[in-house]
């Protein structure tokens, strides 16, 4: 599917960066200005990324940025990603992301194919996939703590001891858990901690919540999926030990005891932009098919002949 105005012209005329805080990303920052001062785009960034874009770059708060931008990229790994998408969650704008990071099972294109993405992103050349997110609410929490695009995990604070909640689905008492953590996994996030704790990889395309207990203890012991118009409300036990909530890998606040967090899918809450999203998809699977190998990067590549090594070391 291709997205454009019906006279041709792009739709995006200006492009916001948000840029990983520590990753060496200066080269792409350079090609993305001079494309975008050759094709008359605009190109802002957030104020606190002032000192990763150069003096030529806007930098605005981030509510002005939020409503001036009509595409991301994000440059960075797949938490830069989720960053993003996290920024624009009240107005919904293409994401592009570039990798700079690991696996990134996100983002789609690499630094030396940067320039001819950002062509087809201003033609119009993409498709666009949609994320849900799990918006959840408990005592204390806030807006932009609370929204996760791959997950929400109940631990326990400082290894403290088990975690003990009930779930209860649309007001029904489903069960307990007795576990050392409690994961609830969106389908995108179902190949991140989901995945690790022995939880179903499931497709972009179902929209569905995994509830899936880290090594559980007593009471359910399995994955449970449950639908998108399902209200979740997981109730700390008075046995439990404290409960930290984290949300896509940042702790995000504490559930005290008694006490009740509540969390539903919402639908279409990104726009992830995909250039080949069927190559894509088959790459991420060979991405989760190598965590599963008995041997780290390092130990891969030595499988490789040497006379490609190199090049293969040079990726990152």
């Amino acid at each position: 599917m291709k997205l454009h105005n019906p006279d041709g012209k792009s739709e995006i005329s200006a492009l916001g960066l948000v840029v990983h805080p520590t990753k060496p990303v200066d080269d792409s920052v350079a090609k993305i200005i001079a494309w975008a001062a050759s094709h008359s785009v605009q190109v802002v960034a957030r104020e606190q990324d002032r000192d990763r874009v150069t003096p030529e770059v806007e930098t605005l708060p981030d509510d002005e940025f939020v409503a001036r931008v009509s595409g991301l990229l994000a440059l960075g790994g797949d938490g830069t990603m989720l960053g993003a998408m996290r920024l624009v969650i009240a107005r919904p704008v293409p994401v592009l992301g570039i990798n700079h990071g690991n696996l990134g099972f996100l983002v789609e294109v690499t630094p030396a194919t940067l320039e001819d993405s950002l062509a087809r992103l201003i033609d119009g050349d993409f498709t666009i996939e949609a994320h849900s997110c799990l918006d959840a609410e408990w005592a204390g929490a806030t807006p932009s703590q609370s929204v996760g695009f791959n997950d929400i995990v109940l631990a326990s604070t400082g290894r403290a001891g088990a975690v003990s909640v009930d779930l209860t689905v649309n007001g029904l008492q489903y069960g307990y858990y007795k576990c050392d953590a409690l994961v609830l996994s969106t389908p995108s996030g179902s190949t991140a901690y989901n995945y690790a704790a022995g939880g179903p990889v499931v497709s972009p395309s179902a929209s569905v919540v995994v509830v899936t207990p880290v090594a559980p203890m007593a009471g359910i012991s399995r994955a449970v999926v449950l639908g998108a118009e399902d209200r979740i409300s997981i109730h700390v036990a008075a046995e439990s030990a404290p409960v930290e909530v984290d949300i896509d890998g940042t702790s995000a606040g504490q559930l005290a005891p008694d006490g009740v967090l509540t969390a539903y899918l919402r639908e279409d809450a990104s726009q992830v932009v995909r250039f080949a999203a069927g190559e894509h998809a088959s790459r991420s699977r060979i991405k989760l098919s190598l965590l599963d190998l008995p041997l780290r990067r390092d130990q891969l590549l030595e499988l490789i002949p040497g006379d490609l090594r190199t090049g293969n070391d040079a990726d990152g």
